[in-house]
């Protein structure tokens, strides 16, 4: 398993890198088949985030869903202790969702012809790695993963847009995928429709739906 530190605006001593790999190893123990891992640690500039300066983000990407997490706090350690304690938990969900899927084929007597991961990655939408460019005229990532910031005039309004590839899927499998990136919303193509959708969370365990009508012209 790769794991690949990078760090926005700030940048990273190998003392508190190997940290990171240490803890970030157990990812293991919950997805061997990971086969990388991304920890982006970033630091906000803005004097009045102070107690949410050190901001981490961690993604997964293996077979199935891209899992990630991300926490903030006044310093680093905190914020990846945060951030990899919710990635543990996501992790773990998502193994055993993959062993009850796994039940559910072999109950109905079905064969298995692929693993619960390749299953899973059916419905991928799995994001190239990323690739930062910095503009000063608006433009719009061409390619699969890329990732484009542009600031906006002369203001410190900055626009970051990134690309990703869309593959059909269940709202059920959206509402997945949602949950294991712990994002309040997710964007999809509906397999039995073709909208473009977007699930997100309501309040307690209730969820919405929007579709977009491509017919209207």
């Amino acid at each position: 398993m790769e794991i690949i530190v990078k760090g926005r605006n700030t940048e990273v001593s190998d003392r508190f890198r190997n940290h990171i790999e240490e803890k970030i190893a157990k990812v293991e123990q919950f997805a061997p088949r990971a086969q990388r891992v991304e920890v982006e640690v970033s630091k906000e500039k803005n004097p009045a985030q102070a107690d949410n300066s050190k901001v981490i983000e961690i993604t997964v990407i293996d077979k199935g869903p891209v899992i990630r997490a991300e926490a903030s706090a006044a310093d680093q350690y905190s914020a990846l202790d945060l951030a990899s304690g919710k990635l543990f938990e996501r992790l773990r969900r998502s193994r055993d969702r993959r062993k009850s899927h796994r039940r559910v084929v072999e109950k109905v007597g079905e064969p298995l012809t692929l693993t619960a991961e390749e299953l899973a990655a059916e419905a991928q939408v799995e994001p190239a790695p990323e690739a930062e460019v910095e503009a000063t005229h608006p433009t719009r990532p061409e390619t699969t993963g890329e990732a484009v910031e542009t600031q906006l005039g002369d203001s410190p309004v900055v626009v970051r847009d990134k690309l990703y590839e869309a593959n059909p899927m269940s709202v059920d499998q959206a509402l997945y995928e949602m949950e294991m990136v712990g994002h309040p919303f997710y964007l999809f193509i509906d397999e039995e429709t073709k909208q473009p959708c977007a699930v997100y969370l309501r309040h307690g365990w209730t969820y919405g739906i929007i579709r977009l009508d491509t017919t209207v012209h």
